[in-house]
């Protein structure tokens, strides 16, 4: 019943997810790879790696608080967390930047902060598309969309395949809501409490490359990388074998703001994990075994669950 009350609020904010994971179904003989977090590409030895996405309605209140800041870091963090969850280092990033009616001064800030966002990832910006369509978007706003490639030998790609029961999730902790998850926020969340968190509800997401791509040059084997985004912790079972399920742990620790957002709305405890990452940004797998090398590193501060 939980699961129809988050499908119900999350569609009268404009959000169909159930249309969404048909539209998943009916798109699997059309797109090759499809429900993996990137594209694959054949070179031999190799794969290329793909991913492209954007930030959302999220961007509808940074415009509205003129907090674009982090707008693009957003958009870089939503492509790079996508492609190292394949064991793939990115390689470069691209961006589209669409408006109703270009303003020079919210564009460089825009493009800035995408810059900003390559420089955490240890990625170069090589190119983009800007364009002005005033028939398509109206009253100033704007879109954005990052596209970017890496590249994995073929050795080292992580699909998930050899996870098994007794497996240990290990969980990147998020900052905030990163860039999903924001028209039920919109709508949910009155206007005094976005003027008193709007710090909080606009922290750029997470990016996750640097803290994965230590770990791996480690040594360490990670059996299976999940990005939390739109679905929540569902995302894991995006690389699970058939079969097997996620027994997670109670009480994860999150950030004060999704606390304050369920106090003051009537999200449930459903609602929270299936349509936000509700704190937890992104999920390895490893074995116990690997479990122990890996607690060395202080940023993997969460043990989520277990394989069952």
């Amino acid at each position: 019943m939980g699961e129809l009350n988050t499908t119900n609020k999350y569609k009268q904010a404009g959000v169909d997810v159930a249309k969404t994971d048909q539209l998943a179904k009916a798109i699997s003989g059309i797109v090759d790879n499809i429900g993996g977090f990137g594209g694959l590409y054949d070179m031999g030895d190799s794969y290329l790696v793909a991913s492209t996405d954007g930030v959302g309605t999220k961007i509808l209140l940074a415009q509205q608080y003129n907090k674009l800041e982090g707008i693009g870091i957003d958009c870089v963090a939503m492509c790079v967390n996508d492609i190292i969850c394949a064991g793939a280092r990115p390689l470069f990033f691209l961006d589209y930047f669409a408006s109703s009616s270009i303003e020079g001064a919210q564009y460089l800030t825009i493009l800035n902060s995408i810059k900003r966002g390559c420089e955490i990832a240890n990625i170069p910006l090589i190119g983009g598309e800007t364009a002005e369509l005033p028939g398509m978007l109206i009253d100033k706003h704007f879109d954005i969309a990052g596209f970017c490639i890496g590249i994995v030998n073929k050795e080292d790609l992580i699909d998930g395949s050899t996870i098994e029961h007794g497996d240990t999730i290990l969980a990147l902790p998020s900052n905030g809501f990163h860039s999903n998850g924001y028209s039920l926020i919109r709508k949910v969340y009155k206007k005094d409490l976005h003027e008193t968190y709007i710090d909080d509800l606009l922290k750029p997401t997470e990016i996750y490359v640097n803290k994965v791509m230590s770990i791996l040059a480690a040594g360490i084997k990670i059996k299976g990388i999940a990005h939390i985004t739109g679905g929540g912790l569902s995302n894991l079972d995006r690389v699970l074998p058939e079969g097997l399920s996620v027994q997670w742990q109670d009480d994860l620790p999150r950030p004060g703001i999704f606390s304050i957002m369920q106090e003051t709305t009537e999200l449930t405890d459903v609602d929270m994990r299936t349509v936000f990452n509700n704190g937890i940004g992104m999920c390895l797998v490893v074995s116990p075994e690997e479990k122990q090398k890996i607690d060395f590193y202080e940023y993997v501060t969460i043990e989520a669950g277990t394989i069952v």
